[in-house]
């Protein structure tokens, strides 16, 4: 658990150096702290046992045996790439509609330091995240695994699932991209699962990736 635990703390640290934005706005700063104390929450709720780890690998028989529901929590344009049959889905993030000057501003700036090499839209926090989740789960008493693409924005959508009233929890560790394809049999979508978070220019360097590896097996 505590490897766990720790190799995410390692990944985000490495994440916020590698994303931090050149440019910062009050309404953003407030966003990123809501962000990692969420995070931070949801670190204490596992290491206390008060949400399960998952691995992908025993997803199948925790939603078989142990009644969990599988809550996909990733934007709309990484699930129409490739879901689970049968999944809820909610989103945590969804795209910024905003259109004033400072916030197509930071769309632009965005879109030059990390959507055209992700393809990942400008996002905010969907506020209507819970009210959502309780139109499609409105028993607060059901098993809901919890799952997003690397792990990150579901241990911050269990934060908040946990504060809203939902107290049995389930996160996928490592999200999406740790699974194998025997882990989740029955998926939809043109893609792998796996590779659902991959897009922007970053996406045709992978599929030459995989082209060279096919050649070279030849």
């Amino acid at each position: 658990m505590a490897v766990q635990v720790n190799h995410f703390q390692a990944s985000t640290l490495k994440h916020e150096k590698q994303l931090k934005p050149p440019l910062f706005s009050p309404s953003k700063t407030r966003t990123s702290r809501i962000s990692a104390a969420a995070s931070s929450n949801a670190q204490q709720l596992i290491q206390s046992g008060e949400v399960k780890p998952i691995l992908p690998k025993d997803a199948a028989t925790a939603m078989n045996s142990e009644g969990f529901k599988l809550l996909d929590i990733r934007p709309e344009w990484e699930r129409e790439k490739a879901y689970v049959k049968g999944s809820l889905h909610v989103p945590l993030f969804v795209k910024d509609l905003d259109n004033s000057p400072i916030t197509l501003l930071k769309k632009w700036v965005h879109f030059g330091y990390i959507g055209l090499w992700t393809g990942q839209n400008f996002t905010m926090i969907n506020p209507n995240f819970i009210e959502e989740v309780k139109a499609v789960v409105p028993d607060k008493g059901s098993n809901l695994l919890v799952a997003c693409g690397e792990g990150l924005r579901s241990l911050m959508a269990t934060s908040k699932l946990y504060d809203g009233g939902y107290k049995n929890l389930g996160w996928l560790v490592g999200g999406f991209n740790r699974a194998s394809n025997a882990d989740f049999p029955e998926v939809e979508g043109p893609e792998k699962l796996q590779y659902a978070t991959i897009g922007g220019v970053s996406y045709y360097f992978f599929q030459l990736l995989l082209l060279l590896q096919v050649v070279g097996k030849e």
